[in-house]
């Protein structure tokens, strides 16, 4: 799936919101870990905020990370950010050197939105999956599961438990990821058909009013009729707060009854959270 040997240098950028300084231990700690499982991180110039939520301009974001995609030598693109900006170097991104290029980018959050737009120009699966999971709770086993799939040829790290809450099969090509970022996307060239797709929805921030308002728009976008199906992550503030109505009563009352729903506990924000391609077809079975 990922084809690495020892020695491939990977690409390490931040889209969106720049590192504070006072995590540069733990960015560190990243570094001597990939180095330990014998891969050489190649660093953006725009990894720490400078003065503010940016780490560089859009421009200069987004120059870095064609930069690593114009490089034959880096053999994957790691984004470690999170927060809300990413979606400002999208018109900036060559999707013609993208597209042909075999190389895959990971991250994860409101690295969704950069997500859907290289599938959405380009046809190119990406990786909703955070690489710093590697330094955190789970550190142990994302490490071996990592290093299985890149030196190894297993799955283990694109595997995860679900259960069907509605229906009994589903299958086409994942979109979406985080729903407060993906729909960002919306009205804009950069937000992928519907059609037929499987709709992966998780979120790390909002309760039940957040809920409703997206499900709300994406209801409007004709979303739900589109679909094949929908796979739900992990919505970690809804979970952790024990909201009345959980994700599941809200989403079914804008949901037709016979699109089928799966439901996972290891796609999201957690640290313990596996990856999953967007932009690939897959199919699930009960």
């Amino acid at each position: 799936m990922i084809e690495m040997k020892p020695g491939d240098k990977i690409g390490i950028v931040c889209c969106s919101n720049g590192w504070e300084k006072r995590k540069e231990a733990k960015f560190r700690r990243l570094q001597e870990i990939l180095l330990s499982m014998h891969l050489v991180p190649v660093l953006s110039p725009y990894i720490f905020e400078r003065g503010g939520v940016e780490s560089g301009s859009a421009a200069e974001r987004a120059q870095a990370l064609m930069d690593f995609y114009r490089d034959d030598s880096v053999k994957g693109i790691f984004d470690i950010s999170g927060g809300d900006i990413a979606n400002g170097i999208l018109p900036y991104l060559d999707y013609e050197v993208i597209a042909p290029c075999d190389k895959k980018f990971w991250g994860y959050s409101d690295l969704t939105t950069i997500i859907n737009a290289i599938y959405t120009k380009t046809g190119k699966p990406s990786v909703l999956y955070q690489i710093c999971n590697l330094v955190y709770d789970h550190a142990e086993e994302q490490r071996e599961h990592f290093n299985n799939m890149v030196f190894g040829d297993t799955k283990e790290l694109f595997q995860f438990p679900y259960t069907f809450l509605q229906g009994e099969a589903m299958n086409g090509v994942i979109v979406g990821g985080n729903v407060r970022c993906f729909l960002k996307l919306a009205g804009t060239a950069y937000f992928p058909a519907l059609t037929d797709k499987i709709l992966l929805l998780e979120s790390f921030g909002g309760t039940v009013p957040q809920m409703l308002t997206y499900f709300s728009q994406l209801q409007q976008l004709g979303a739900f009729e589109q679909a094949r199906g929908i796979l739900l992550g992990t919505f970690t503030q809804m979970e952790q707060e024990s909201c009345k109505p959980d994700v599941w009563t809200l989403l079914k009352s804008f949901v037709p009854q016979d699109l089928p729903v799966v439901r996972t506990t290891l796609i999201g924000h957690g640290t313990d959270s596996r990856a999953v391609l967007v932009g690939e077809y897959r199919e699930f079975e009960k």
